[in-house]
């Protein structure tokens, strides 16, 4: 694809603009649900009717589980001038306190209506009380023109994920996230007519980033379903034309590629929201035939860097994205980031725009004066033999004069014994868990992360080793 250079549609002294979508022919293809594909046109005729039906209200939550409604929804109150609002989940608890903070707000769900929306309308929690339906792809006739939106017009608020306490909001505004999808989109080389097929939910910024900006952004299709199990994503690759680019995460291709058998070609992996190893991007593009590109950022900053994981240790940030280190840490900036965002990882230089990601801030741990990142404890975890998922985590000192390490894992046939003498061979013994506990699963989230909380609740729950 020709390179953007981050030029906006329109640009004077006072405002720059950018487009709602970068797709230039009626007869492109916006995105593909079941067997029909939903054409620039159709997509922006969509946007209109949609627009013309909001409320009055400021804020929108975005609670659309298909591809293609939440993209339509997200531009329609963009052109009205609305902000949206993306929590990190939609559990009934999490959306009424949304509600109680932003109480000038609205849903908008696909049909049939939201569960979780109504839930919290019957608890009163939600104001006002309605949500909008929408349909995929107008049949009319008539053509719209292409939206273009003030650059420093607020677009959403996002919200980060909570796993180490009370989500925090981070504003975006318009130019931001259209800036930092040109310059993604452009170190991915990505050509017209490619389709991506997101296993993440595109309420959050790697979702959001990867499929819906990316596509309206560079011309490219979304697959509008949503795809949770390892059937539903390999059978949605091999019905999608080529080109085609599979968006996932680790946890997820592990599920993918845990059938030896079936795995159709794609044209491009991405991977993003936790650390993959060489070895498993390695695996991936065995199997898929394809590169596979890893995407570092967080929600703060957005997309900040790439590297191809399978040949490269190095991360090179994207063009337009400055690390600098400060006060104990890295703080990116520039175009395609809101402000000055500090990076929750430690980060060390290695030339002109690359450095090493050492791991987590908090991920680092000290117990009896030595010193060991989570990580790296969790990677000789997984890699014993029998063990199929597992995680460390270090609980609250408490009354101890010294923390502890815990574990969880799930291992069938395995006993914690067995497994603490495996790690015997492998790491410290200061660094042994007590307890390690054995479950049936790990509690991990749509983007399989863990929240901390939840793990806490296991260990207690499991009691000693």
């Amino acid at each position: 694809m020709p390179q953007s250079g981050l030029a906006p549609l329109q640009e004077t002294a006072a405002e720059i603009a950018y487009p709602i979508t970068r797709h230039t022919g009626g007869a492109e293809i916006v995105a593909r649900t079941g067997t029909r594909a939903i054409t620039r046109d159709e997509f922006l005729r969509d946007v209109a009717a949609l627009a013309a039906r909001l409320p009055a209200q400021k804020y929108i939550i975005n609670l659309c589980t298909d591809r293609y409604h939440f993209m339509a929804g997200f531009a329609a109150a963009l052109c009205r001038g609305k902000i949206t609002l993306l929590p990190p989940s939609n559990t009934p608890a999490v959306l009424a306190a949304v509600a109680a903070d932003y109480p000038d707000l609205y849903a908008l769900t696909d049909p049939p209506p939201f569960r979780h929306a109504r839930d919290c309308r019957r608890r009163g929690a939600w104001h006002p009380r309605l949500s909008i339906n929408i349909q995929a792809g107008s049949r009319e006739s008539h053509s719209e023109p292409v939206p273009a939106i003030p650059a420093a017009q607020p677009a959403l608020i996002l919200f980060t994920s909570g796993s180490t306490g009370r989500p925090a909001p981070v504003p975006k505004t318009w130019g931001v996230l259209v800036r930092s999808a040109l310059a993604a989109g452009d170190r991915l080389h990505l050509k017209p007519g490619t389709t991506l097929i997101g296993t993440v939910p595109h309420q959050h910024s790697y979702g959001l980033e990867s499929t819906i900006l990316l596509a309206l952004q560079h011309g490219l299709a979304v697959a509008a379903g949503g795809l949770l199990y390892p059937e539903d994503i390999r059978a949605a690759i091999a019905k999608t034309p080529h080109p085609r680019v599979l968006v996932t995460t680790p946890v997820h291709l592990q599920a993918l590629l845990a059938d030896p058998e079936n795995t159709p070609p794609a044209d491009l992996i991405l991977s993003a929201t936790a650390p993959l190893t060489a070895e498993l991007a390695q695996q991936a593009e065995t199997r898929f035939g394809a590169p596979l590109m890893e995407i570092y950022g967080c929600t703060e900053a957005g997309q900040v860097a790439t590297r191809r994981t399978a040949q490269e240790t190095e991360w090179l940030c994207l063009d337009g994205i400055t690390l600098t280190a400060r006060d104990g840490g890295t703080w990116a900036s520039g175009a395609a980031v809101e402000g000055t965002a500090l990076l929750q990882d430690v980060i060390e230089p290695a030339g002109a725009q690359k450095f090493h990601l050492i791991g987590r801030s908090a991920d680092l741990v000290n117990v009896a004066g030595k010193r060991a990142s989570l990580a790296h404890l969790n990677h000789r975890l997984l890699s014993i033999e029998g063990v199929q998922d597992g995680v460390f985590i270090m609980p609250e000192a408490g009354n101890r004069r010294v923390a502890r390490l815990a574990a969880l894992a799930v291992a069938p046939g395995l006993r914690p014994k067995d497994i603490l003498a495996a790690l015997r061979q492998q790491i410290d013994p200061a660094f042994l868990p007590r307890p390690l506990v054995l479950v049936e699963k790990l509690p991990r989230n749509a983007l399989g992360k863990l929240p901390r909380a939840a793990l806490l609740e296991l260990i207690r729950a499991g009691g000693k080793s």
